[in-house]
């Protein structure tokens, strides 16, 4: 696991599976940790990590409902995990799916954990709307698309925006299952001011990134969902996002769009 300060009072910490960012921010004497790592290792060094740079956790947040994003727990059992009401929709809507999923995950990577995911207490919290840390305010925006639910979030004191799993530079846009190509490209145009507002963005997966490199990639990505609206299934990825995987992805969004 990599940990970076993108901010006096602001750490990511980087996985070293799907590149998986989880975001620790800090008001005061308060700190969150939004998303989460993925292994078993990592998630044991978490607490101290965070505790030598500063960063005592009093809240967990996740950006969406997909399983690598919800670990938090595993490194602070104690601690309940705050949603967004459509990530709270889903987790009921899809009661076991991720801890289903991390466990065939599991099983393909050959990752062993101690004890299965537990989600425990979770906290439903209004999108659009606002949570508190410290004397500061993080705003909540809806981002859909990718999946059913989604949640992007700003810490305008720190200029942070934490986009969930959008905008990132290693990975084309991905329209899973219960998202949808209209719900991607709206939250995209939702996410540009927002980009506007901050000075480092942060996706779920890959490199956090200045404002201009952030726009950048959002260009790329609706102008990849245009073609992919016009029904066409021979394109150019992005240049450093042209892998065999990020075809498979390409292959797969055309099915979910044809479906």
């Amino acid at each position: 696991m990599r940990a970076v300060s993108i901010h006096t009072d602001a750490l990511v910490l980087t996985s070293r599976i799907w590149q998986t960012n989880a975001v620790a921010l800090r008001a005061g004497s308060e700190a969150m940790l939004v998303d989460s790592p993925y292994l078993p290792d990592e998630l044991g060094l978490l607490p101290a990590v965070l505790d030598q740079a500063g960063f005592k956790i009093d809240a967990l947040l996740a950006t969406h409902a997909d399983f690598d994003h919800l670990l938090g727990r595993m490194a602070f059992p104690g601690l309940a995990l705050g949603v967004g009401e459509p990530t709270m929709l889903r987790l009921r809507t899809e009661p076991g799916a991720a801890q289903r999923e991390l466990r065939d995950f599991d099983a393909e990577l050959y990752v062993k954990r101690d004890s299965p995911l537990a989600l425990g207490q979770v906290q439903s919290l209004p999108v659009p709307g606002v949570v508190e840390l410290g004397d500061q305010e993080v705003e909540l925006h809806p981002a859909d698309g990718h999946t059913a639910d989604g949640t992007a979030l700003l810490a305008p004191w720190l200029g942070v925006l934490i986009a969930g799993d959008y905008l990132s530079d290693v990975e084309i846009p991905m329209i899973s299952p219960g998202g949808s190509l209209g719900d991607y490209q709206a939250t995209l145009a939702r996410l540009a001011p927002l980009i506007e507002r901050a000075e480092t963005i942060v996706p779920g997966h890959g490199s956090a990134l200045g404002r201009a490199d952030a726009m950048r990639v959002l260009e790329e990505d609706a102008s990849y969902l245009t073609t992919l609206s016009q029904g066409q299934d021979k394109v150019r990825l992005p240049a450093g996002r042209e892998s065999v995987r990020q075809r498979q992805i390409h292959t797969d969004n055309v099915a979910a769009c044809s479906a």
